[in-house]
This record gives structure tokens, C-alpha cells and sequence, in this order.
């Protein structure tokens, strides 16, 4: 290919998010002599490798109103299944991830300039939480739609994103931002200072960031239907309540708990960061990279449900005499259920400090080889609280002591409550450590032949403790225990890239890793690109993968989970049943293959279209099994579907359980399809994932929505137009296409329209220091696709916008 199109393969392979990425994209292609492309290690002369990638520019997060990595990533056409984010209340710890072909968090990569970012939620995480990468740091986002473990190991099997941070940097820019809901709630805002300056013969670029995120309450929506929980205020026992009179009544009206759950979670971010990059002479380059992120976020749901068995042989007979059967018997036990209204809503809390720090020198050679040597470091300290907990152990012991009070139907004293030690705060612990050691060297012989070998070594680390009442089984929420383990990982890799004819160019890379936990991994990458014409061009990758076990995975006690399913028996009337999740110290690393096939055209002056063919396929799956069709096959008499999650084929599920296995499998292909047309004055971009199939422990999930896995609609697309009307003057339209999806629940088939979201943005420069951007998220103030069994306010917050139209602004002032 010639050198006026050398960066055709990226160009047109990325979304041309503005006209000034484009624009930067292209003079770094002419200006730059050596770079080094996110999905290989080789330092080369063009942008152009086999493997397709996305990038998204700094401007255009800006003109888009994102103040999350979160929220760029999860709007994402290749993002699927379901990655947890500002409107994931109910189990999220105020985590956000990116979930990439809705293959799993944990087989999403997320790297910072290149490097390894530690797993970061409330510990013991499998997966970089996004809140701690503040964007006022961020000048790029680099998606590389590929597998990519023969590159980087572990954890990139669905693909990879970098994270490009700002650097060379001169001069003072501060950038203020809010937002809110058309409703007038949900109120954010941000601050960012960026500061960057020429010292000690070197750049120094220092940054900081506040944000924000308010809160909103899930019945301020109107699509909103009120919640029937059988858990009411009143209490029940044995199914039903007295009235007053001695008598029991039915428990059916239920309890809205709607009025006290979040649809957005509050959040607030402190950010510093800073980098230094200094020459120590011609051939050596210094750099440091420092940052801590503090993330206080809240989630808050209905008060405490709280479940109690109580002996009859210490309730007066009053209570118990209306459950005697015809032959007098009593039951040794009677259920009793409470909505603990009188504690107050269950608020959980969490405090996240991560800090990263890296370092590392590069150089050159005599021959024009290029050599790197690291060290990274990363820590994650997380605690996190639940207000208005319920002992149940002190509760039975409180109804025992307090029948007339507990069994009245009436509003319970809330200082009786506390000095019964019914109520208390659950404090937990928990933390990630990671530190690596790497060194490389990069090679581009005269004849275009270009390698790269280097070594890395990894230590990671983990742990969770919970609250000793949670731990004990005292509390009314699942019992768990702690979680503690590390372990290490010694890799070395192999990387080439060959031009075999005038326009064919074969790359491979292969890599071993050595884990003190399973032992050994080896992957490899084999891709091709064809140059067929200056205006066409055809690539390929073909490649394995593996995912090694975290420290969940090996060393997670065990761990209670109430899961939205159906009793086939029909027993459990209350949608969330609860499941003891187990782990494995044995477990195996995944394996993986995966492949692409596509093309890059040039199709005119301006206008381009890439097309990639990807498959992906899992095996050794590391997974539960699902505990929804295990019991339906139980009920139909499999008694193997029994025993594997611990019940009865009688209906008892007081001991299910879900453990962690390598049985899984996953199996998912579609086709990404871009096109890109930029004039003068405007840039036009569609960006398009089609999902052929996706499969998941041979259940097919394909065009389908639940509320446990997301979301897999068959056709994702988004469509950005901007628009410069003048040098000052710009605008941005962009359009969200969600496909209809099918789903099931209690045996009730339901099928979900097809969503537009419509998104539009204004940019002025005032001066050439002063630029204002202002717009609305959702302008049609489109609402959420109603699912059955949804994991909140009856539908995928995840998936569906359940916040509505937002206006958002900002200012940004150089100095």
C-alpha cells in the first residue's frame, strides 16, 4: 500500500467520531516513524495490522456529554450481555465494567498506556473497575475487537481496551461540566484541572478531577409499575398475619419497594494523576505515571426482608393455634416474614482508594531497535457498609420476648429494634494488590521484517472479608465467607510481522505463561494482511486464548446470592431465591479460539467501509451451571439436575447451590460493519455489530434479553454526523440502535420493540481559550422495553435507558 494511504486500515476501521481525530490520525500516520498499535508489541513504521480496532478521541466523549469510561464503553455496538454501571443498584458495589461481546467482564482486558490496570471494585475483583480512570486524564480509547492473549495473556479473550492518557502537554486547561434530568432530578457535575509544563528538562502534566453523579428514585419515573413483594410491613407468619381480632388474614397486597430503590446511584470521584516524560539523552527516555482515584458511591434499596423460622414450642398458643391441622399436630417450625420498614431503607456504602504507579525507561539502538523496561504497581483498598442490617438471630430472640408487639401488624419502635441488637451496620473489608516487572525489545530489519521478544513477571493478589455477623449466617441477608489468596505468573513472548509478496504481510506472535497456581499456558496469533489494491485491502487473524482462574475464582468462600428465579414446585412464591455460590481452589484456565476475516476499502475520496467476519469459542469455561434450567430439568425428573445444585426432587431448595466449574462453554460469532464518509466541513460514521449467534453452556442466548445475563440483541448500530459549520462552530448528532430482543419467564414469552436513542450536542469556541458544549442524551425521552423478570424496575437498567432525557453542558478555559 502507498504511503499517501498507509493509514487506511485504521481510518476507515474506526469510527470517525470528528473530523479532528480523523484529521490526527492521518498526520501521525505521515509524521510519526516508529509507533506501536494496541494489539502488538512491534514498534513499526505504518498503523496497518490484521486485527480491527475501534478508537474513540477525547473530543468526541466530550461532545457527547460522557463522564464515565463506563458510559462510552457500554454504548459500544461490541458491547453485549450486561456491564455494570450508574444505574446497577441491586448487587453492583458501584462498580462499572465493559463487557465486550457479552462474553464476561473478566474476559474483557483493560489496560492503561499499554499496561495491566489492577482489578479494583470491593475486592478480591475479577475485573478493572472503570470509575477509577478519571476522563479528564484520557486523550484516547483504543477497542481492539480480537483476542489477544498471545500478545498480552491472560484475560484478553473477547478483546482488549487501552486507555491513551494525555502527554507532551504545555499550558493550564480547566473544564467544568453538569447535567440533569428533564425530570429535575439526577443532578451531576464535575470539575477537572489539567496542568502541564516543561521541567527539569522534561514534561511534567498534572491533573485532577471531581465528579459527581445525584441520585434518583426509581418510582419518579412514571413506566415505574409499584413493586408486590410477599415481604409486607405488617409481618406474616406461617403465609399469613393477625388482624387484630386473633385471626390471620392473606398476605396478597404486597409492598412497593420501588419508593426507596435507586434508578441512578450516587458517586463521587476524586481523581489526581500525573506523568513525566524527560530524555535522558538521544537514545533514553524516562517515564513516570502516578494516580489515585476515591470513589464514594451509595446504592439503596427496600428496607431488609427479613426471614425468620421460629420454633412454635416458644410462641404462645394464640399465635400458633390457627396452623394445628386436623389431628392436632403443629409444625416444629413456622415461617415468619417481615419488611423491616421500621430499620429503614438498606443503604449500602462503599470507599475505593486505588493507586497505580508505573515506571519505565525505553530507548533505541545502534541498529535502530527499540528496548523498554517497566515496573508497574496497584493497589485496591475498598470498605464498604449496609446500613439498617437485620440480625436475625436477635430478631428471633426479640419475637420470642415481644409476641403481642411483633405479631400486631403495627409500625415496631425502631429504639426497641436497636437496644434488641435487631438492627446493626455491616462493615466489610477488602482490597487487590498488583505488581509487575517487564522488559522488551523491538526490531524493524531493512527489509520491513519486523519481531518482538520480552519477558514479564506478575503478582497478583486478593481478598474480602465480611462482616462476622454475615459471616456466622446471622444476618438476614446470604451468608458468606472470606475470601484470601494470590498468586504469580512468569511469561515470555515471541512476536513477528513479514511482508511474503510485494502486498501480503503475515504476523505471528506466541507466548507461554507460567501460573504458580495451574501451571503452564501457551497461546499463539497467526494474521495476515493483503494489500490488493492501494484502495482495498483483506486481513485475517486466526489465534488462541486462555483466561487463568482469579482469586475469587480459586479462593472465594462461600457466598450467598438471591437470584431471580422461577419454583417450578411453585413453592417459593418470591421471585429472588436464594443460591450458596462455591468456588474451586482446582479450577483450570479457560481456553479459547477465535477468528476474524475482513476487509478495508477505500470506496472514493472520503468515503470507507471496513467488514469483519469474528467467531469466538470457549472451552473449559470456568461458569455455574444455570441453576434456573438445572431445576426444571429436576422437576421433570433428571435426578442428575438435582444433585448438581444440591435440591431435591421433591422441590427442597434450602440448600441450593451453584459451584464454580470448567464445564462451561461459550460460543458467539457475528459481523462488524463500518462505514465512514468525511468532507470538509463534515464527518459521517456508522458503526454496526450484527451477532450471528451467541451460546452459552449449550443454551442459545442469541436475540435475547434476562434479567441474570443482559442483553444479546441480534443488531447494534450507532450513527454519528458532525458538523462544522465554521471554525468555531460545530455540531454532533448521534443515534443508538438497539434491536428487539425475545424473552421468557414463569413460562410467559415476551418479546422487546426495537429502540432508538437519539442524542444531540452543540460546541462553540468563544476564542481559541474558551470552548462551551451543550446538549440532550435521549432528547425523545424514550422509555426502557418492559422484561419480564428484569433484574429492576421491570426491565435491564443495563441494557435500556431508565434515566431519560438529560441536558448537559460544559466549559472549558485554556490558560
Amino acid at each position: 500500500m502507498k504511503k499517501s494511504t498507509l493509514g487506511l486500515a485504521v481510518i476507515a476501521a474506526i469510527p470517525m467520531f470528528s473530523s479532528v481525530q480523523v484529521l490526527a490520525a492521518d498526520e501521525a500516520a505521515k509524521s510519526i516513524e516508529k509507533i506501536q498499535v494496541t494489539g502488538s508489541r512491534i514498534n513499526r513504521t505504518d498503523m496497518e495490522t490484521a486485527s480491527p480496532i475501534t478508537v474513540i478521541g477525547d473530543d468526541f466523549i466530550a461532545k457527547s456529554g460522557y463522564t464515565s469510561v463506563a458510559d462510552v464503553l457500554s454504548n459500544q455496538p461490541s458491547a453485549a450481555g450486561m456491564s455494570l454501571g450508574g444505574s446497577s443498584n441491586n448487587g453492583s458495589g458501584g462498580t462499572a465494567t465493559v463487557n465486550l461481546r457479552g462474553m464476561g467482564s473478566q474476559r474483557t482486558l483493560v489496560l492503561l498506556n499499554g499496561r495491566r490496570m489492577v482489578s479494583s471494585g470491593t475486592g478480591a475483583d475479577s475485573s478493572v473497575d472503570l470509575n477509577t480512570i478519571p476522563v479528564a486524564m484520557i486523550k484516547s480509547i483504543e477497542i481492539l475487537k480480537d483476542g489477544a492473549s498471545a500478545v498480552y495473556g491472560s484475560d484478553a479473550i473477547a478483546g482488549v481496551v487501552n486507555i491513551i492518557t494525555k502527554k507532551d502537554f504545555e499550558g493550564s486547561e480547566v473544564n467544568v461540566e453538569g447535567s440533569r434530568t428533564t425530570k429535575g432530578d439526577g443532578n451531576n457535575y464535575g470539575v477537572s484541572l489539567l496542568h502541564g509544563m516543561q521541567i527539569a528538562e522534561g514534561n511534567l502534566v498534572v491533573g485532577a478531577q471531581y465528579s459527581s453523579r445525584g441520585e434518583i428514585i426509581q418510582s419518579d419515573r412514571s413506566f415505574v409499575e409499584p413493586g408486590q413483594s410477599s415481604f409486607i410491613p405488617e409481618g406474616t407468619l406461617g403465609g399469613k398475619m393477625p388482624d387484630g381480632n386473633g385471626g390471620f388474614i392473606d398476605r396478597n397486597k404486597g409492598y412497593d419497594y420501588t419508593t426507596s430503590s435507586y434508578a441512578q446511584t450516587p458517586n463521587d470521584l476524586y481523581s489526581i494523576f500525573t506523568s513525566f516524560d524527560k530524555e535522558l539523552d538521544s537514545d533514553t527516555t524516562f517515564n513516570v505515571d502516578l494516580m489515585y482515584t476515591r470513589r464514594d458511591s451509595t446504592q439503596q434499596l427496600a428496607p431488609q426482608p427479613a426471614n425468620i423460622d421460629l420454633k412454635t414450642a416458644n410462641l404462645d398458643a394464640a399465635y400458633t393455634s390457627a396452623f394445628v391441622d386436623g389431628k392436632g399436630a403443629l409444625a416444629d417450625t413456622l415461617e415468619y416474614r417481615r419488611r423491616m420498614v421500621d430499620a429503614g431503607p438498606r443503604i449500602y456504602e462503599q470507599k475505593t482508594d486505588t493507586y497505580r504507579a508505573s515506571v519505565a525507561l525505553a530507548g533505541t539502538l545502534d541498529n535502530d531497535a527499540s528496548w523498554d523496561v517497566s515496573a508497574t504497581y496497584g493497589r485496591n483498598d475498598s470498605k464498604d457498609k449496609v446500613q439498617n442490617s437485620i440480625h436475625a438471630s436477635n430478631v428471633e430472640q426479640s419475637i420470642y420476648a415481644n409476641q403481642a408487639l411483633w405479631f400486631a401488624g403495627d409500625a415496631l419502635n425502631r429504639d426497641m429494634l436497636v437496644s434488641d441488637g435487631a438492627i446493626y451496620t455491616e462493615s466489610n473489608e477488602g482490597g487487590n494488590e498488583q505488581f509487575i516487572l517487564a522488559a522488551g525489545y523491538s526490531a524493524l530489519t531493512d527489509n520491513d521484517i519486523g519481531y518482538a521478544i520480552g519477558v514479564e513477571n506478575r503478582f497478583e493478589s486478593g481478598y474480602y472479608t465480611p462482616d462476622m455477623i454475615t459471616q456466622r449466617g446471622e444476618s438476614t441477608a446470604a451468608q458468606q465467607d472470606p475470601t484470601e489468596g494470590d498468586y504469580s505468573v512468569q511469561s515470555v513472548y515471541f512476536e513477528a510481522s513479514m511482508p511474503v509478496l510485494e502486498s501480503v504481510t503475515i504476523e505471528g506472535a506466541a507466548r507461554y505463561d507460567n501460573y504458580s497456581t495451574f501451571g503452564g499456558a501457551t497461546t499463539w496469533k497467526l494474521g495476515a494482511t493483503w494489500n490488493v489494491t492501494d484502495e482495498f485491502m483483506v486481513r485475517s487473524v486466526l489465534a488462541t486464548g486462555f483466561r487463568a482462574p482469579n482469586v475469587a475464582e480459586l479462593f472465594g468462600g462461600n457466598s450467598g446470592s438471591f437470584d431471580y428465579l422461577e419454583d417450578p414446585w411453585g413453592n417459593e412464591q418470591d421471585p429472588q431465591i436464594e443460591v450458596n455460590y462455591t468456588s474451586d481452589k482446582n479450577l483450570k484456565a479457560e481456553e479459547s479460539k477465535s477468528f476474524t476475516f475482513g476487509m478495508v476499502w477505500e470506496i472514493t475520496d472520503g468515503l470507507s467501509s471496513t467488514m469483519d467476519y469474528w467467531k469466538f469459542d470457549i472451552t473449559d469455561a470456568i461458569t455455574r451451571l444455570d441453576v434456573q434450567n438445572e431445576m426444571r430439568n429436576c422437576f421433570a425428573g433428571t435426578l442428575e439436575s438435582c444433585s448438581s445444585i444440591n435440591i431435591t426432587s421433591t422441590g427442597d431448595l434450602s440448600n441450593m447451590s451453584s459451584a464454580l466449574t470448567n464445564v462451561g462453554s461459550q460460543k458467539t460469532s457475528g459481523v462488524d460493519w463500518n462505514i465512514s464518509y468525511k468532507a470538509d466541513n463534515y464527518a459521517i460514521n456508522l458503526d454496526t455489530t450484527y451477532l450471528i449467534e451467541f451460546e452459552q453452556d449449550d443454551i442459545d442466548y442469541t436475540g435475547t434479553i434476562d434479567g441474570n445475563i443482559g442483553g444479546y440483541a441480534k443488531i447494534k448500530s450507532n450513527l454519528s454526523v458532525n458538523y462544522d459549520v465554521s471554525e468555531a462552530l460545530s455540531f454532533l448528532y448521534n443515534a443508538r440502535f438497539v434491536k428487539g430482543m425475545d424473552g421468557e419467564y414463569y413460562g410467559d414469552f415476551f418479546s422487546t420493540d426495537n429502540t432508538v436513542y437519539h442524542d444531540i450536542s452543540m460546541s462553540y469556541s468563544v476564542s481559541d481559550d474558551l470552548r462551551i458544549t451543550g446538549g440532550m442524551n435521549n432528547i425523545f425521552d424514550k422509555e426502557p422495553e418492559s422484561v419480564l423478570g428484569g433484574n429492576d424496575m421491570g426491565t435491564v437498567p443495563e441494557i435500556y435507558d431508565v434515566i431519560g432525557s438529560r441536558i448537559f453542558a460544559s466549559v472549558n478555559f485554556k490558560f
